[in-house]
C-alpha cells in the first residue's frame, strides 16, 4: 500500500510540473470540444487514454 501511495503522489507531482511548464494536459489532439451558443461539451478521449496507459505502466511496475 505504501508503494502505491508514493507512486500516486509522484504521478500527481509530475502532472503538476507539466502543467506549470505549459504542457497541454487536458487539451490534447483527439479530445472532443464542442461549443455552440451557451452550451459547451468537452470529452477528453485522448487524455483519458494517456492517463490509462501511464497508470497501467506504473501499477504493473509496482506489482513486480
Amino acid at each position: 500500500m505504501g508503494k502505491f501511495l508514493v507512486a500516486v503522489g509522484l504521478l500527481i507531482a509530475f502532472a503538476g510540473v507539466l502543467i506549470m511548464l505549459g504542457a497541454p494536459i487536458g487539451r490534447l489532439p483527439g479530445d472532443i470540444y464542442y461549443r455552440r451558443g451557451t452550451t459547451t461539451i468537452y470529452v477528453p478521449i485522448t487524455t483519458s487514454i494517456l492517463i490509462s496507459v501511464v497508470l497501467t505502466l506504473v501499477l504493473s511496475f509496482l506489482r513486480r
